[in-house]
């Protein structure tokens, strides 16, 4: 039995329940492209917003408590019917938001290198071409939701551009996630109003293209045992 196994087995009360990730930078520190007041109403307000109502959704169910979020997300089937759309709703916001945090630094105006950069060629032709389909699907989201960089599962991992609604997340579908940008108005809604192609062109300037090289190493290795750990690290993502 597994550590994760042990733990959603475990009679014993939750230690330590879902808790905001701080930023790895200032909120400041992504200007121009985006603000920080942007920043601070999406870290502290948003995703603050989604641990709270995770928490408190599970706060009736210890039995779940120790479980990740990625894990909660992923197995909703297994949860009470009461808090799934709760869950499915909070522990997802918590997830992406830890995710897309990481997805970022100051003064990030490198470029992908390696077999990140290999594996972006083969199947999208050129780095370039990559950037405008994941800005044009991006863009075409209706209403909330998120565009994402994904390996596929397998042995070819493949690497595609899927969109999700709402707080849905790749690895629901086998897909996981190497890049990802929100684009829920509230996360460029201040500074670029409805302009969010705009939005999508600016944010090349900030991605941070190590942890996404970082992320496909990770994927090459993307089977059950590697969304638990994936899992088990989401409160620092």
């Amino acid at each position: 039995m597994n550590e994760l196994t042990k733990k959603m087995h475990s009679t014993e009360p939750a230690e330590k329940k879902h808790q905001l990730p701080p930023l790895d930078y200032g909120y400041d520190a992504l200007e121009p492209y985006i603000d920080a007041r942007t920043m601070t109403l999406h870290h502290d307000i948003h995703h603050g917003g989604y641990v709270e109502k995770l928490n408190a959704a599970l706060e009736k169910f210890p039995e779940f408590q120790n479980a990740s979020a990625l894990w909660l997300l992923c197995n909703l089937d297994k949860l009470p019917k009461e808090i799934r759309v709760a869950v499915h709703h909070n522990a997802g916001g918590h997830v992406n938001h830890s995710l897309f945090w990481r997805a970022m630094k100051p003064g990030s105006a490198t470029k992908p290198e390696g077999l990140l950069r290999d594996a972006l060629n083969r199947d999208f032709g050129s780095i370039e071409a990559f950037k405008t389909r994941f800005e044009e699907e991006g863009a075409k989201v209706f209403g909330c939701g998120w565009v994402w960089l994904v390996r596929t599962k397998g042995e070819e991992g493949k690497l595609d551009v899927v969109t999700t609604l709402g707080h849905d997340n790749p690895m629901m579908k086998d897909k996981f996630p190497l890049l990802l940008n929100d684009v829920w108005e509230h996360a460029y809604y201040l500074h670029y109003e409805s302009r969010r192609p705009e939005y999508l062109k600016a944010w090349w300037s900030i991605v941070d293209w190590e942890e996404a090289s970082h992320r496909f190493e990770l994927a090459k290795n993307l089977n059950e045992e590697m969304s638990e750990a994936e899992g088990g690290v989401v409160s620092v993502m």
